[in-house]
């Protein structure tokens, strides 16, 4: 049987993290049970103190265990610690972090959702690895821990033993997958059906709203970034941008990069394709007169980079979220 250790942080959780992950991994029990099958999970909520507050007081979550009475345990789920800051969550707990590495020293598997995966990183287990969070926090992330491979597309990552989701309630399809690889496919397709998850979704693209990365002292760059956005009409050229702030290629290339995590085509690409969204879903036009509007005149080359982007063609993007223009 493997022990589940659901962490009960201090400070504003997720409870809907800590509830959902309980209430899955016990339906499996009763899953098989009702085959005539013995249960295959001891699922246990796990905190620093009892009476935890949560939600600013709105809850108080009572663990079933203290940490210094897991000895052993086989998975720990990290549910999102929320708030405005998240240094400051992460040190509101960072007791929780050397019973962490010495569960993973005797082959205990982690798994983090949301902004959980703050916490983890902190552990440094995820030194080298892919990870998810919730996309709108990505920046943040890459600024906090650069030694992580940060994939802000995807809703799930698995490294040895190491699993991340991405934003909010995604963390049903990790659960959905955790299922699946304890318990079998039969097991995980009765989970999904119940709990009505999408168990093969495995991309948080077509959520994303991109918003330019701002967040930086480089007046050049931010230059760069307004002429883009008002002009994403047009064929924009790392050449002509660099020649409107008198920089070189080379050097704007490299400080652009630096100051927003994307490349200058990078950030070129996103604005297009969130333009291309948003007529998407608000007006009637079809995939050519979006294409010609946001600045591409190759429906190929167009339709390559906003399914790169979003993780969907034009078309099953359009009729994904706006049903009057598919009526």
């Amino acid at each position: 049987m493997k022990h589940i250790s659901i962490l009960v942080p201090r400070g504003h959780t997720s409870v809907t993290n800590i509830e959902g992950s309980h209430q899955v991994f016990c339906e499996v029990n009763g899953i098989l049970a009702s085959m005539g099958k013995d249960p295959i999970f001891k699922v246990e909520l796990v905190g620093l103190a009892h009476d935890i507050s949560q939600r600013n007081g709105l809850f108080t979550i009572d663990p079933h265990k203290l940490i210094s009475d897991v000895k052993k345990t086989d998975l720990i789920v990290i549910p999102a610690m929320l708030g405005n800051d998240i240094a400051a969550s992460i040190e509101m707990n960072k007791e929780f972090i050397p019973w962490i590495m010495d569960q993973r020293a005797n082959g205990a598997e982690l798994a983090s959702f949301c902004v959980g995966s703050f916490f983890l990183a902190s552990t440094g287990l995820l030194k080298g690895k892919q990870c998810a969070t919730h996309w709108r926090f990505s920046n943040e992330f890459r600024e906090m821990f650069p030694d992580v491979n940060l994939v802000d597309d995807k809703i799930i990552t698995e490294a040895d033993g190491i699993y991340t989701s991405g934003g909010a309630y995604s963390y049903v399809n990790l659960l959905a997958y955790l299922v699946e690889r304890y318990a079998g496919r039969e097991i995980a397709i009765v989970v999904a059906k119940a709990f009505m998850i999408d168990i093969d979704r495995d991309s948080q693209s077509p959520f994303i709203m991109f918003k330019g990365q701002k967040n930086h002292e480089d007046e050049p760059v931010k230059k760069a970034q307004e002429f883009i956005e008002n002009n994403f009409q047009e064929r924009i050229t790392v050449d002509q941008l660099a020649s409107n702030l008198a920089l070189g290629r080379r050097s704007l290339e490299r400080r652009f990069k630096k100051a927003t995590c994307n490349t200058v085509t990078e950030y070129i690409q996103r604005v297009k394709v969130e333009a291309a969204k948003k007529s998407f879903e608000t007006s009637r036009k079809n995939i050519q007169e979006v294409m010609y509007d946001v600045g591409y005149s190759d429906i190929k080359a167009f339709r390559t980079v906003f399914k790169k982007t979003t993780g969907l063609s034009p078309l099953e993007y359009r009729n994904k979220y706006n049903k009057q223009a598919v009526a």
